[in-house]
């Protein structure tokens, strides 16, 4: 079984590390993201973790590779019928409806998705679009009025950008959180707990004992919040958006 339990940063690659009652050192790559696991043997120094990451580095950028080509959703082609998501929740897409401005609803099971007649898929995709970077925008300052008191932190900046491998990401020197937009279609305890890492990250910048410690004491099931959405695959990515801050 696991005794401890901690956060490294190799080569810019952040590292889970769990030591165990094993003989050899494990290392291991997860999808969608290519999330990086080492189980260590509990006398384990972290020179020699580290030593062992780097030694594997090659091979843990061809899974990383492989898994964010393989475990991105297939490409919405943005036709009547389809399945979206929205805050982990599943609607059937309809676009047989135009309209004179583009528009987003939601009623029952069915995702609207209305724009000027002779629109094409891209345009389509561009409407749902600013409209998910618009939900993620409206639901994240609630996290943050909530969380910066708690953590003793406070963002200057929030900016909702489209990353291939990563729901969210902090900027310590600009004091900036950035936000996948992907995040809109994952449950909110997703978002919420992407929200807590990232400000987390504001007192702590590695990922080290202090930083899980935080992070235990915070939002105690932040592994299970992790583990949930680290399951579901990332958007697909053919669209070409931008940021938006």
């Amino acid at each position: 079984m696991s005794t401890a339990s901690g956060y490294l940063t190799v080569a810019g690659l952040d590292v889970d590390v769990v030591y165990k009652d094993i003989k050899n050192m494990h290392i291991s790559v997860y999808p969608p993201v290519g999330r990086v696991r080492v189980a260590a043997p509990q006398w384990t120094t972290e020179d020699a973790i580290r030593l062992a990451v780097v030694q594997r580095l090659s091979w843990i950028k061809r899974q990383q590779v492989q898994f964010q080509n393989a475990d991105r959703q297939t490409e919405r082609r943005m036709v009547s019928g389809e399945t979206h998501y929205v805050w982990g929740q599943r609607y059937l897409l309809d676009v047989s409806k135009s309209s004179g401005a583009y528009g987003v609803q939601i009623k029952g099971n069915t995702l609207w998705v209305m724009t000027p007649p002779g629109t094409d898929a891209a345009g389509r995709f561009g409407a749902l679009d600013r409209w998910y970077r618009r939900e993620l925008k409206a639901a994240a300052p609630a996290l943050l009025e909530k969380w910066q008191p708690i953590l003793g932190v406070e963002a200057d900046k929030l900016v909702v950008r489209r990353m291939k491998t990563k729901w969210g990401t902090c900027v310590a020197t600009s004091r900036t959180i950035w936000l996948n937009p992907e995040l809109s279609k994952k449950e909110p305890r997703c978002l919420e707990y992407i929200v807590v890492h990232e400000l987390a990250h504001l007192r702590e910048r590695g990922h080290g004992e202090k930083f899980v410690a935080l992070m235990d004491q915070a939002l105690p099931d932040w592994r299970a919040r992790r583990d949930e959405l680290n399951e579901a695959p990332l958007g697909h990515e053919n669209w070409g958006v931008s940021e938006e801050a």
